[in-house]
């Protein structure tokens, strides 16, 4: 499949496959947002993925972009951007820009998104494919996503794309009054977390489902 062969009835197809999998899941939680579901019909997914993976753009499954690292499988990530409960004046914070595919269906959903990618060349290439779709509304930073990005919190979602050890303090730190942190934590085995600031200041912690991601690195 080629940036030209891939059609709105491709992302349909891969939109509805998603729902199947929703159905199938035992997962409790809120079922998928149908903006998200909407947005990912609109964003073509193939535009950020090397172009010998093209063909397979849409199947849901995850695939290699170089320096070692993977765009998450369309399912995951239409669950963990549902997760986050993004509204459009949200200040939002995403952890591993990847390939900037997570990047282009948060920054549809809000005003504005600040992401954050530990290699250079994946940051490089994910900026071009964001332009390249018109994409003007996220902020791009090579940094260590342990500490957050500081300079722009509090944070009312924070979506990180790579698994830790442990839930990194800072990220905590930056989440406003109801905000959300949806998290893959672990290493042998991660699970899926979301992380809610209550408006009174409480943290909680909510285990969602077992998944497989490439380890956040310092």
């Amino acid at each position: 499949m080629s940036a030209e062969t891939g059609t709105a009835a491709h992302r349909q197809q891969m939109v509805s496959e998603i729902r199947r999998l929703e159905q199938a899941s035992a997962r409790p939680s809120e079922p998928l947002d149908l903006r998200v579901l909407d947005v990912m019909s609109r964003v073509p997914r193939e535009a950020f993925v090397r172009h010998a993976n093209a063909g397979e753009a849409y199947i849901n499954a995850p695939l290699a972009i170089g320096f070692g690292q993977t765009i998450s499988q369309p399912f995951i990530v239409a669950l963990m951007t549902s997760l986050a409960r993004i509204a459009p004046n949200h200040r939002v914070l995403e952890i591993g820009t990847g390939s900037g595919y997570q990047t282009a269906i948060l920054a549809a959903l809000t005003g504005h998104v600040f992401s954050i990618e530990r290699v250079a060349g994946l940051s490089v290439k994910a900026a071009e494919a964001l332009r390249a779709q018109g994409i003007r509304n996220a902020t791009l930073d090579i940094r260590d996503g342990h500490a957050g990005w500081p300079e722009h919190a509090p944070y009312d979602a924070i979506v990180v794309t790579a698994a830790p050890a442990e839930v990194p303090p800072a990220l905590i730190d930056q989440l406003a009054p109801q905000g959300r942190l949806v998290i893959p934590v672990g290493r042998d085995e991660q699970m899926l977390t979301l992380i809610e600031r209550r408006a009174d200041g409480e943290v909680t912690r909510k285990e969602i489902l077992p998944v497989r991601f490439v380890p956040l690195v310092r």
